[in-house]
């Protein structure tokens, strides 16, 4: 995506959005950054991407930490969901050690061996690394169009012929509030549309 003059963009992101603080701007300059230096961003791609990273980083559009605490990550260290996750079957930390991160919360023990590994970095020992932006961005781009969180990519829901917002969610996370995230990506897409006129 190439083009975009940042300044309608940003007083549209503002009029649908309200209000943005610095961190939200830097942020969002910093996807955009990214979205131009890497080739073939389609607009619906672009727009879906920001409005995951919307919902994911509760609108701060920085790479976060899931909230909360040891106790509620207890269910990444055991049982199904941590073995799905590629975490140990014993109880010794590591679903709070490799809880979610970034733009768009990698989560679990074999998700920062794929990225790591995909990267050249290492995010099985340094976990946080993936909450640096340039990483967090790496790791967004490689997952959303690579298909690398749930083996579904953006390419499977957003093409020339339709745009399936909705179902693009399963990208990230099933159908986990795919209503609401797909709204946002409406309205980046509107915002999104104004810079590249």
């Amino acid at each position: 995506m190439t083009g975009l003059d940042r300044q309608p963009f940003f007083s549209g992101v503002r009029r649908r959005f309200g209000r943005l603080d610095m961190d939200q701007i830097e942020g969002l300059e910093a996807l955009l950054t990214g979205f131009t230096s890497e080739p073939d961003w389609p607009l619906a791609h672009a727009a879906y991407a920001l409005a995951t990273t919307w919902h994911e980083t509760d609108r701060r559009m920085q790479p976060i930490t899931e909230y909360g605490g040891r106790r509620y990550f207890d269910k990444y260290d055991t049982g199904r969901l941590a073995k799905a996750l590629g975490n140990t079957p014993a109880a010794d930390g590591d679903g709070y050690l490799y809880r979610g991160r970034g733009y768009v919360q990698v989560t679990g023990k074999a998700n920062y061996r794929r990225f790591g590994d995909r990267l050249g970095l290492d995010l099985l020992g340094h976990p946080d690394l993936a909450l640096r932006p340039d990483v967090a961005w790496q790791i967004l781009s490689l997952g959303m169009r690579q298909g690398l969180f749930t083996g579904r990519c953006l390419a499977d829901y957003l093409t020339d012929r339709s745009t399936d917002y909705l179902g693009a969610r399963r990208i990230i996370n099933g159908q986990d509030r795919a209503r609401e995230i797909a709204a946002y990506a409406r309205l980046f897409e509107a915002a999104l549309v104004e810079g590249l006129a």
